[in-house]
């Protein structure tokens, strides 16, 4: 599908990435780059990469496509090394949870000729680092693409037919649009479930040590996603402020509205409320992309 493909940050999703052009050939040379010297040395032991290198500006030179799987927050940085040393006709894409945010971060570095072709892969696990990445992490998984006005047609269809190749459902998106959406189903409920396991850890320790000790499978469940790579996910709320303060407003009156009827004994409120929400529950898990 391309000459050289470079991938920069191998985490879970850059070394799954990884995984994923080795095994369907999707290149013929695989460049995999990161400034972490020990992550380079994994890699090699994996076998993850024609080419492993920790300079990114070499890294890139000849690279038909260039994917930033970092953190939203590195973005900037990493653009800015990587920049001159990009050829004509290139494609840089992303892997981020954000899309207004890293656009602006990358765009303003990329000369003429360059396209950027934001993508963001809705799958994952709790887990991170290049061991822990996996080739059927995408299969059936929502890949977002947020393409510029300006951005080539080309582009954007060789970006999507990429991740298709690795077993993703392409869907084009606004990046305001995917912003405000992604705050309400991925980016609030990191946040909740943050703030719960904090909540515990404030406890007595008499209580918290019973807490972790009787934890039933809803909160085990729950928090789940609170064992996330915490530098990825600061950089996310930080990136994408507006959008989750704006979900967060609504959750607040919505959690307000449930305490007010808890307090006044309203139980036909909480009835209809946990009636209607078990009804979308039940259409979240029958979708059959995503699950």
């Amino acid at each position: 599908m391309f000459e050289k493909v470079t991938i920069i940050g191998l985490g879970l999703i850059g070394s799954s990435i990884a995984r994923n052009v080795l095994k369907h050939k999707l290149a013929k040379t695989l460049v995999t780059a990161d400034i972490n010297k020990d992550v380079c040395e994994k890699l090699v032991e994996l076998e993850l990469g024609h080419i492993v290198t920790d300079d990114l500006a070499l890294g890139v030179e000849d690279a038909d496509l260039v994917i930033l799987a970092v953190p939203v927050g590195a973005m900037e940085s990493v653009a800015k090394v990587i920049a001159p040393n990009l050829k004509q006709g290139a494609i840089v894409s992303d892997t981020g949870s954000v899309k207004v945010s890293v656009i602006e971060q990358i765009k303003p570095y990329l000369h003429k000729g360059v396209e950027l072709v934001p993508a963001h892969p809705i799958a994952g696990t709790e887990f991170s680092g290049p061991e822990s990445g996996f080739i059927e992490l995408f299969e059936k998984k929502w890949c977002i693409i947020t393409p510029l006005p300006e951005t080539d047609v080309r582009a954007v269809e060789k970006v999507s037919e990429f991740w298709e190749a690795m077993g993703a459902v392409i869907n084009i998106m606004d990046p305001q649009h995917h912003d405000l959406v992604l705050g309400i189903t991925s980016h609030l409920p990191h946040l909740i479930a943050y703030t719960i396991v904090g909540t515990a850890e404030e406890l007595s320790d008499d209580i918290k040590s019973e807490v972790i000790q009787f934890s039933a499978s809803g909160f085990r469940d729950f928090t789940r996603i609170a064992a996330s790579d915490p530098t990825m996910w600061r950089d996310v709320f930080l990136n994408n402020k507006d959008a989750v303060l704006e979900v967060l407003q609504r959750f607040n009156e919505d959690l307000s509205a449930m305490q007010k009827a808890i307090r006044k004994g309203d139980g036909e409120y909480l009835y209809q409320r946990f009636d209607k929400t078990r009804a979308i529950r039940k259409a979240i898990i029958e979708q059959k992309v995503g699950s």
